[in-house]
Parts: structure tokens; sequence; C-alpha cells
């Protein structure tokens, strides 16, 4: 208990600092490209380099991010409606000291929610500001309504991709549907399962070309990851790939990504709008 009590003073001494939360949704235009591999290797990336990242499963039709962890979550998002119950409790961590937020099967309810409990539930999730640098949400394949306004609320999004031509089109329609609703939203591409870094800059070139030419919107490459059967091994131990194949080249890609990432926040003058920003936008989406 006495642990306990001190990891709840050390949260709430760090949310207080107010650092800056960025808040990145992970999508993709179809499923299969191992995007929630990306989110969760992602976020471990981040804590190796020091920077503290919480992950939300928002996946509405096939949430999985569990099962690769190897984690049976004990409570997920709309447990914080239930009576003096803080997202502290509702937080898991996961393999690599990241923790974690299930969206529960029924996070689709979150959009029917009436005003009230709809604050409620934000402002139990407020704490994460300034606790976390970044909030990943990795959302389901596709453009669902829902997930559509995680994208549209968030200061970034990361689509991943593969070097096939039906994931290219499909994450090209996720671009042109978000630069539509919202030509000032940041999007940042990752082609995943690369042969070599060659194919990954030729994809991540062609959408950007077609982007430009079509929707006249610059988009950039944060990085390639490559096709490797750790990745797969991995999988099937339920354990991220960064933590059990460290000198994998899956793991120098990500690494290499994430101080890409890194780098271009720091560089960036876009600053992050943080939860309150991020609740204000979704709860105009939702309405």
């Amino acid at each position: 208990m006495r642990d306990q009590a001190e990891q709840l003073r050390q949260r709430i001494q760090q949310s207080t600092q107010k650092r800056p939360t960025k808040l990145v949704t992970v999508t993709s235009g179809k499923g299969g490209v191992g995007k929630s591999n990306f989110s969760l290797n992602f976020g471990l990336g981040l804590i190796e380099r020091g920077h503290k990242a919480v992950l939300f499963d928002v996946d509405l039709g096939l949430a999985n991010l569990d099962v690769l962890m190897g984690i049976s979550p004990k409570k997920h998002l709309f447990h914080l409606l239930e009576p003096d119950t803080t997202v502290w409790d509702i937080m898991e961590m996961g393999p690599g000291h990241l923790e974690f937020i299930a969206g529960g099967s029924g996070f689709t309810q979150i959009m029917q929610l009436d005003d009230e409990k709809l604050d409620l539930l934000f402002n139990r999730l407020e704490p994460l500001q300034g606790y976390a640098d970044t909030i990943i949400f990795d959302t389901g394949a596709g453009l669902s309504k829902e997930s559509l306004h995680f994208m549209l609320s968030s200061d970034e999004v990361i689509v991943v991709t593969t070097p096939e031509p039906p994931a290219i089109t499909d994450a090209y329609a996720v671009i042109k549907m978000l630069h539509s609703r919202n030509p000032a939203v940041r999007i940042r591409l990752v082609i995943n399962r690369v042969v070599n870094e060659r194919e990954g800059k030729m994809t991540a070139d062609k959408l950007a070309m077609v982007a430009k030419r079509f929707l006249n919107l610059e988009i950039q490459a944060l990085g390639f990851v490559s096709d490797d059967s750790h990745v797969t091994k991995a999988v099937k131990q339920q354990r991220p790939f960064l933590l059990t194949y460290p000198q994998s080249h899956a793991s120098r890609s990500i690494r290499s990504l994430v101080g890409q990432y890194l780098q271009s926040s720091t560089q960036s003058d876009t600053p992050a709008n943080g939860l309150k920003g991020f609740f204000a936008k979704l709860k105009h989406f939702i309405r």
C-alpha cells in the first residue's frame, strides 16, 4: 500500500508540472498493415528515449493491443463513469513500463453519452495532461465516424501503410478525407514491412507526389519499418518485438523513426493543444 501511495504522489506531482502533452492518433487505410504493432513499439521506443508515453486502445472493432502485450486489462475507459474511479485506477502497466488504457468493447458508447457523463469522463482523464509527453491513440483501420473524430481532434495523425498497392490506395483515401475536413491537420507517414529503405522511400514519395498533385498537400514520411521475421515471432510470444528482439532490423527501424519524431517535435513551431484542446474538439464533433 505504501508503494502504491508513493506512486500516486509521484503521478500527481508529474501531472501538475503541466508539460505540453501531444495527442497523436495512429491509423491506417486498411487492416493488416501492422498499425497496432507499430503503435505499441513506437510507444516503447519513446519510453526508451526517456519520453513519457501513454497508449490508448480505441480500435472500436478489433482492439488487440492487450493481446500483443500479453495482458488482460481489469478495467477499461468506461469504468471512469463509476463513482470514485480515477484514471490511475483504469491504467494498466504493460511491458517496458508502457502504461496502457483499454477502450473496452463498449467504447462506441462514448458517442452516445449525455453532456454530464461526457464531461465527467473528460475531467477524470485530465490528470494525464502534463503526466505524459505523448498520448498515442491506436484507432481502428479505415474511416469510421468515431476514428475520424479522434484523428481530427489530435495534434498529429500517423498513417501506417505498406508498399502494397491496395494499402497505398486506402492510405491515400484517409489522407484525402482528413485534408478535406481540416486542411491544417498534420499528417505523417510510416511505411511498414519494407524490404529495404529504397522501397520505403519510393512508397512514401509516391504517396507524397499524389497528395501534392491532387490535394496541394505536403506530407512527409516519419520513417520506415523493415519487414522482419522477428516481428511475427514476437507476436506469437505476445511480446513487443522492440523488447524481445532489440537488435532486429525492425527494432532498429523503430529507434530511427522515434529519433526522427522527437527531432521534428522539437523543431515544430506548432504547439500541442493538450488534453483540454483535444476534448473540446472531440466534443464538438460528437455533438
